[in-house]
């Protein structure tokens, strides 16, 4: 990876944004913090940074989350010299910002997604990586440019939420030498845990206790998901915030091996959010364009929700799970 490429084109940038994928997790947001943050303290460069769907509470505690911009609000016309996306796996998922990343006079693409396809003019994605942030961790490192405080909390944000606290299988040795070195710098784990798993709305718990009080199991129960539908989020006032973790919430189950969530879309289609304990869940995306993990991935189907929750049964048992 060239390092001293992306140290040059950040150097000569007058001009910077940064954008996050849509419905934004702590790995999207934590990256695009993390990365304004190192160029501000490094570079003396302020970014603009933008998100394309509403960005959840639990992620207003990250330093510098109140000068992201919603996508709605930016300057369609405006030709950055420089573009970069964080953790978004295709350019498809900047959505209405796409339009600036393919305007840009340079363009940078950081991720971990092995379904990237390498779209950018610079290209730092490493599917072994745990996270856009543990990616970030080492662009920063090699390129020798200093990691501060407000940077450290971000980026171990980043690496936290997208390992599941260290608990899935994308943790490795290198996970934990980057979130030492930033524990290091400053990071309180205990902290940072309470901010993300433990400030919960009302709504959220109780929207995602009546979300699993409707699954549906299949297969000897390896097979569970739940449709959650456009009255039910009017039901508890519920935003999309409080769709997070639900799927993970199922494929905890004992007997699970495959979960998912089909959510009805304001469009007509159905957004799918999958979780897997072996399958390739990945795979079973990308049949519909969708993507991301192997062992959690997502879609969009262009079908009402029964029809897509069709669609993805059928092609999971196509399947060995």
């Amino acid at each position: 990876m060239d390092y001293s490429k992306l140290n040059d084109i950040i150097k000569s940038s007058k001009n910077i944004l940064i954008i996050s994928h849509v419905n934004p997790d702590g790995d999207t947001l934590g990256s695009m913090c993390g990365l304004y943050s190192a160029i501000l303290d490094n570079y003396k460069k302020k970014c603009d940074m933008l998100a394309i769907s509403k960005i959840p509470d639990v992620y207003s505690f990250l330093p510098y989350i109140s000068n992201v911009k919603s996508v709605d609000d930016a300057d369609k016309s405006r030709e950055y010299d420089l573009v970069i996306n964080v953790d978004v796996a295709s350019v498809e998922r900047t959505c209405d910002a796409q339009i600036l990343f393919e305007k840009a006079k340079f363009t940078v693409n950081i991720d971990h997604h092995k379904t990237n396809n390498a779209y950018g003019d610079l290209n730092f994605v490493n599917p072994d990586a745990s996270s856009t942030g543990e990616v970030l961790f080492d662009c920063f490192r090699n390129m020798d440019r200093k990691i501060n405080y407000d940077t450290a909390v971000c980026l171990y944000t980043a690496i936290l939420t997208d390992t599941g606290s260290f608990r899935f299988d994308n943790t490795k040795p290198s996970t934990f030498e980057a979130a030492s070195k930033l524990v290091e710098l400053g990071v309180q784990p205990s902290d940072i845990y309470k901010k993300v798993y433990e400030s919960d709305s009302k709504i959220l718990v109780m929207f995602q206790a009546y979300c699993i009080s409707k699954a549906k199991f299949l297969d000897d129960n390896k097979i569970a998901y739940t449709v959650v539908y456009k009255k039910d989020m009017e039901k508890f006032s519920a935003g999309d915030d409080c769709m997070e973790g639900l799927t993970e919430k199922l494929r905890a189950i004992v007997t699970t091996r495959i979960a998912f969530v089909a959510k009805e879309m304001k469009s007509g289609g159905t957004k799918i959010s999958m979780r897997s304990k072996f399958a390739d869940v990945a795979e079973i995306c990308a049949v519909f364009g969708g993507g991301g993990h192997k062992f959690a991935a997502g879609c969009t189907v262009k079908a009402p929700v029964e029809q897509a929750v069709k669609k993805m049964l059928d092609e999971i048992k196509k399947r060995e799970i």
